[in-house]
C-alpha cells in the first residue's frame, strides 16, 4: 500500500464509525509489527480530543502514537532517544497546526469553551459527517506522518 493510499484508508475507517486516532494509527499499524485490531485498541481512547474531553484532537494523537512506534526508545536512560522522539512530536504538533489551524478538538470543531461534554459518542450519520471536519483532518494527519515519516 502507498502513502496515499494510506491515507485513503485512515479516511475510510474513519467514515466506517471508528474514531480520529484508531483510523490513523490502523491505517499504518502493519509497519510497526501491528494488527488493526491491536492499533485500534491501543489508540482507542485518544478519539475526540482524548475520551471525548475535547483536548489534543484524536488525529494528531495517533500521529504522535505513530512516532512513538517508530521512534520510541524502551531503554529508560536514554535521553537521547527519548529527546529525540520529543522533538519529533514537536514538529508533528507544528505541521498539524500548520495544516489545519489547531491542536485542540474543541477548536477545530469551533465549540464553545464552556460547553459541558459527555462520554457518549456522537451518531454518526450523514448530518455528522456533513457538519464535522473530521475525516479531512484524519486524511491531514495521516498525510503528514506518510509524507514525513514513510517517505
Amino acid at each position: 500500500m502507498n502513502n496515499e493510499e494510506r491515507v485513503e484508508r485512515a479516511k475510510e475507517l474513519f467514515k466506517s464509525g471508528f474514531n480520529c486516532s484508531q483510523s490513523v494509527v490502523a491505517a499504518f499499524a502493519d509497519l510497526y509489527g501491528l494488527t488493526e485490531e491491536q492499533a485500534l485498541k491501543v489508540s482507542a481512547s485518544f478519539g475526540g480530543g482524548i475520551g471525548r474531553m475535547r483536548e489534543t484532537c484524536g488525529a494528531a494523537c495517533g500521529i504522535f502514537l505513530l512516532a512513538g512506534l517508530k521512534y520510541g526508545t524502551t531503554d529508560p536512560k536514554n535521553a537521547e532517544g527519548k529527546g529525540e522522539n520529543y522533538r519529533i512530536v514537536q514538529e508533528l504538533a507544528k505541521d498539524f497546526i500548520e495544516a489545519n489551524g489547531f491542536l485542540k478538538c474543541r477548536d477545530l470543531l469551533g465549540l464553545d469553551k464552556d460547553a459541558k461534554e459527555t462520554y457518549k459518542p456522537a451518531e454518526r450519520n450523514a448530518s455528522y459527517y456533513a457538519k464535522r471536519p473530521c475525516a479531512e483532518i484524519v486524511a491531514a494527519a495521516a498525510r503528514i506522518w506518510a509524507e514525513k515519516h514513510e517517505k
